[in-house]
């Protein structure tokens, strides 16, 4: 499977004979990796965030409900920084408030947790053997032994609700590759490439594709594996998430339904056309079940009954921040309802009630993330919580609902809603030793006009201990996507908190192109990159910087990705507005990003269409307006970062805008990270990362 960290497949078979070991613990010989989330004395007196407080937060992951929704078990990763690593654990909390018992410990990174029918363990992947295998755990710690000892990686799986059978994913050779059609060269290190989607992300294809293999578990293991798969050159589940959240078995376990996005190559790459597809263990036989929709088809769900399978779908072709639209298929008489139909919001993630009722859902509202529920025979939606605050997950099972959320002051949490009044009990206390020593910013919500009059959301970040006798210098943030809301996230790359302990006040604009402010302002951006978002952009800073604690005329502008090709654009043409840029990963010669990309279907349908399609006037409009070409504009000072396996805005494109900044005689810094992808991850790296973009910003704002 190819993800960040991309698990070794060290066997392929169509059908697997599979060998459970039961392992006991206890031959287990890998030292633990220790972890110290203290905050020394000096950290506690200085009271503000700092990077390095930033890598001893335990980061709250996947959360699982019991069935008698007594429980919840969920993941959290905690880092060593001297270590440069990291470590993932499985916990376990009452969902009527308690404390956590921790079920795993530091010998292995957990994932893909799932509770087994009976409510008395819990299954999951981990690597403490070596590989990535099946474990279980009783719930009270008790009982840890490893299920399978595959000669090969698992990258996901799922128990028939019997527990009787199993799915699980791994890695098959479809494609021959160099040392297939040259076995004399073995030393020679060339890809051979005939088609597109050669790499995605951040991984080179290898000829290699998650398949899945439905298999009996009986008590001497997994046997009778059969590839569902079989002969096909894409990924199941999808690329690049791979998520198993996209596999689900029939309350009676005789079907399996899951999505896929069935092409290959250059149709690959040219398309967003997923569908969703159902298995039958009896026949063999898979049917679409959302053949003729152009656009993305994922996450499907069986209801409780077994009567509906939900899942959201995309109408646009190639428009992969289409709205999310909930569907249901009866299944009874092959009925589709579009469930949400009148809704101008997203459904993100979404559960099923117990009864088959209802469905509970989250979605984008005005800069934040709420709950919802939806009553699947009257279609009718109930916002069930309000707040500054994103739900990002949520979990229902015998009348509790339970939900993660997170905002810009605080991350991810757990938490028990109470749907009648929407008032929601804090479970997890994961960094509560953090939070009592550090002071944070006050986040306020300000509405802008726009240059063609419609008011905009616009959060204000203030840094701690804010004195409005004072001027703070400021930074406009750029947010990437470019359809992704500047909502209540708490990020530990661009952190708004940590921008604001360094004394900085942050101006961050749900500019035109981001959701949860309705579809048609979420796709305006879409063939107008320069256009309106611009000027937004522009109007944010502005009417911030006429506050007389904002210092005019030490203002700074940050983004990545989108957000680094708006940098790239307004260093040529901020009007002298901006006294230091920083730009991460950002496209800055559009005509050399549309054929380096790997998925096509995005500039196809965001830039209008390619270079050459002189007779498309939005696409060169969209070319002629692209940053490479007011590269003579620029004259302030700009930090440039890039990751080099960065396979989504391929690194060249900040090596170019690095280039003309220096024979250009700018005053410029380029960060190269070797090992990073379109992000920074590795804890020490991220930390140097954090001191470098303070130390340009401090060095032309302070």
């Amino acid at each position: 499977m190819k993800r960040i960290v991309k698990p070794i497949c060290l066997a392929a078979m169509a059908i697997i004979i599979g060998g459970s070991g039961c392992t006991d613990t206890e031959k287990q010989v890998k030292e633990p990796l220790k972890i110290d989330v203290s905050l020394t004395q000096e950290e506690k007196d200085k009271g503000l965030l700092t990077p390095e407080i930033m890598w001893k937060f335990g980061r709250i992951g996947s959360s699982v409900i019991s069935p008698d929704g007594k429980l919840l078990a969920y993941t959290t990763t905690y880092y060593n920084l001297q270590e440069n690593k990291g470590v993932t654990n499985i916990y376990l909390i009452p969902t009527e408030g308690g404390e956590p018992v921790k079920l795993t410990d530091e010998q292995g990174s957990e994932s893909n947790i799932q509770w087994s029918a009976d409510g008395q363990a819990i299954r999951f992947l981990s690597t403490r053997s070596g590989s990535s295998q099946i474990w279980e755990v009783k719930i009270d710690g008790t009982g840890l032994k490893q299920l399978t000892n595959f000669d090969f990686d698992i990258n996901g799986f799922a128990f028939s609700p019997d527990g009787k059978k199993i799915v699980y994913t791994k890695d098959v050779k479809m494609v021959d590759q160099t040392e297939d059609i040259h076995p004399d060269m073995p030393k020679a290190k060339v890809r051979i490439i005939d088609d597109l989607m050669y790499r995605h992300w951040d991984y080179w294809e290898d000829g290699k594709f998650s398949h899945l293999f439905v298999a009996d578990y009986t008590e001497n293991g997994v046997e009778n594996a059969i590839d569902i798969n079989e002969g096909e050159k894409w990924d199941t589940p999808m690329a690049t998430d791979f998520d198993m959240d996209e596999v689900q078995w029939s309350p009676s376990g005789d079907k399996i339904v899951y999505a896929s996005k069935k092409l290959y190559g250059k149709d690959y790459a040219m398309s967003t056309n997923s569908d969703i597809y159902l298995y039958d263990l009896k026949t063999r036989i898979t049917t679409n079940l959302t053949d003729g929709n152009p656009g993305y088809d994922r996450y499907p769900r069986f209801s409780p009954n077994g009567v509906f399978i939900s899942w959201w779908s995309m109408a646009t072709p190639l428009y992969e921040s289409d709205q999310k639209r909930l569907y249901i298929l009866n299944t009874n008489n092959n009925k589709k309802t579009y469930l949400t139909e009148g809704f101008d919001q997203n459904v993100e993630y979404y559960v099923w009630d117990n009864d088959s009722r209802n469905i509970y859902f989250t979605s984008g509202i005005k800069g934040t993330e709420q709950l919802y529920k939806i009553d699947v025979a009257t279609s009718k939606i109930t916002q069930l919580t309000t707040g500054k605050h994103d739900y990002t997950s949520c979990q229902f099972s015998n009348g509790v609902l339970t939900a993660s959320r997170m905002s810009m002051s605080m991350a991810t949490e757990l938490y028990r809603i109470d749907e009648q009044t929407g008032e929601a009990t804090q479970l997890t206390f994961t960094n509560k030793h953090i939070y009592d020593h550090i002071k944070m910013g006050e986040v306020r919500e300000r509405w802008v006009t726009t240059t063609d009059g419609k008011k905009m959301l616009v959060w204000v970040i203030l840094p701690p201990d804010f004195d409005s006798t004072k001027k703070y210098p400021a930074l406009l943030y750029c947010q990437g996507g470019p359809q992704s809301t500047v909502s209540q996230f708490w990020s530990y790359r661009w952190n708004f908190q940590i921008m604001a302990a360094n004394g900085y006040v942050v101006v961050a604009p749900n500019r035109r192109g981001v959701p949860s402010f309705g579809q048609e302002w979420n796709r305006q951006i879409s063939g107008d990159y320069s256009g309106q978002n611009i000027k937004d952009y522009l109007s944010a800073i502005d009417d911030v910087k006429k506050e007389p604690w904002v210092n005019e005329d030490k203002l700074g502008c940050v983004g990545a990705s989108y957000g680094g090709y708006s940098v790239f654009y307004l260093a040529g043409h901020h009007q002298k507005r901006f006294k230091a840029f920083i730009a991460h990963c950002g496209m800055f010669n559009l005509e050399s990003f549309y054929p380096q990309t790997e998925e096509l279907f995005f500039p196809t349908f965001d830039l209008g269409g390619a270079p050459w399609e002189t007779d498309n006037k939005v696409a060169q409009r969209s070319y002629a307006n692209s940053p490479h070409k007011f590269v003579k504009n620029w004259d302030t000072p700009i930090m440039i970062i890039v990751g080099e396996h960065d396979y989504r805005i391929p690194y060249t494109q900040s090596l170019e805008a690095f280039g003309a900044a220096q024979l250009l005689g700018v005053p410029s810094k380029l960060l190269f990270f070797p090992n990073g992808t379109h992000f920074v991850t590795k804890p020490q790296e991220a930390v140097v990362w954090q001191r470098e973009f303070f130390g340009w910003l401090d060095k032309w704002l302070k």
